[in-house]
């Protein structure tokens, strides 16, 4: 039995791509381990049918954390017995790439997203440096990957000369077995609260929309929100939930009306991106809004689940949640639409190329 390793800088009960890919791998008679940070408020680990581990790291946050992670990780990877180490993006690529030297094992890399062009990096010149050159350094040295999405695995092929698999972040068709009515017209965003995520455009926005917002997620841009909201007066209309399990999630979102997709435009990585919750709306047969990026219009002419807005501004966003909610027949297409889409755009369907790039490593 060939033993993967999986390697990530998060908490491992929220990762849903990561939860997926291994629970697929484990199903298919690998044996799979994944890795990743046990910070002061994990919660216990949820039982699953791979192996887990969690690193304590003394510091909390910037360079100290990746430095101690980075170390840690090193020298748990080099007393592991395995046959493959899988680097999660680029804050794991260097103790994966060293210890799988040492070891000889083979080395995968799966890119989550384009790591260096983030706004948070690409608007940091000192940090763009360090990580562009970890990416320039090490990526190449990775024969084998897979990422989230055709533009980023073109962008690898022509920067580093090396075809990356395409396999998305597509929700599982039988992950909703019961679908909640909706009994009001809630508006629903999910995932990180992050820069660049659009969030300081769409609080305002709520001023001119006749509903409510809820956000499910956490992340660096959560202080700031709540001061927008505040100075906004709209404590009533726009309730922070939290985060909440993946499971629990998905029956969360088919409860509402609509989903937000809304991703700023500043670095390459927010333009290329293809977001979980874009998928987990279809497959909730939730009518989204979303940007008017490559991959979200690639497959919204396919099948139209969403309003694509080109700007990310308090009034493109106003205007098209508004449309959605009072233009029924519109919105009733959508949701047909949604169930269509999903099944093209599903697990299922993307574990397949999973399994056959792993079989076609060992082979």
């Amino acid at each position: 039995m060939k033993h993967l390793v999986f390697t990530v800088i998060n908490e491992l009960n929220y990762d849903q791509r990561m939860i997926r890919i291994c629970e697929t791998l484990s199903i298919e008679g690998y044996k799979v381990s994944l890795i990743g940070v046990q910070f002061s408020n994990s919660p216990k680990l949820i039982d699953k049918n791979f192996s887990q581990q969690r690193i304590k790291c003394f510091f909390k946050k910037g360079f100290g954390f990746y430095a101690e992670y980075n170390v840690k990780l090193f020298f748990t990877l080099l007393f592991k017995k395995a046959d493959l180490f899988c680097a999660i993006d680029l804050d794991t690529i260097m103790p994966v790439y060293f210890a799988g030297k040492l070891k000889n094992k083979a080395l995968v890399y799966d890119a989550h997203e384009y790591f260096s062009q983030q706004k948070e990096i690409i608007t940091r010149p000192n940090v763009y440096k360090i990580w562009r050159f970890i990416e320039n350094t090490f990526v190449p040295k990775f024969q084998n990957g897979y990422t989230v999405c055709n533009s980023i695995s073109n962008v690898f092929k022509e920067l580093y000369k090396i075809k990356f698999e395409v396999i998305m972040n597509a929700t599982s068709i039988k992950t909703l077995s019961n679908k909640s009515p909706k009994k009001d017209k809630l508006i629903l965003y999910q995932g990180a609260v992050n820069e660049a995520r659009g969030l300081e455009y769409l609080i305002p926005a709520m001023k001119d929309i006749d509903g409510i917002l809820h956000i499910y997620g956490d992340g660096n841009f959560m202080e700031q929100l709540k001061t927008i909201i505040q100075n906004h007066c709209l404590g009533v209309k726009v309730i922070i939930k939290g985060k909440v399990f993946p499971e629990k999630l998905h029956e969360i979102t088919a409860q509402y009306y609509i989903g937000l997709n809304l991703v700023e435009n500043i670095g390459l990585n927010q333009y290329y991106s293809l977001a979980n919750k874009f998928f987990d709306y279809m497959h909730a047969g939730i009518p989204q809004v979303s940007m008017n990026f490559p991959e979200y219009k690639r497959i919204n002419d396919q099948f139209e689940v969403a309003i694509l807005i080109d700007e990310l501004n308090p009034n493109s966003i106003s205007k098209a949640i508004n449309a959605l909610l009072k233009d029924e027949e519109k919105y009733a297409q959508l949701v047909q639409n949604c169930s269509e889409a999903k099944k093209v755009y599903n697990w299922e369907n993307e574990s397949k190329k999973l399994i056959k790039f792993y079989k076609n490593i060992f082979e």
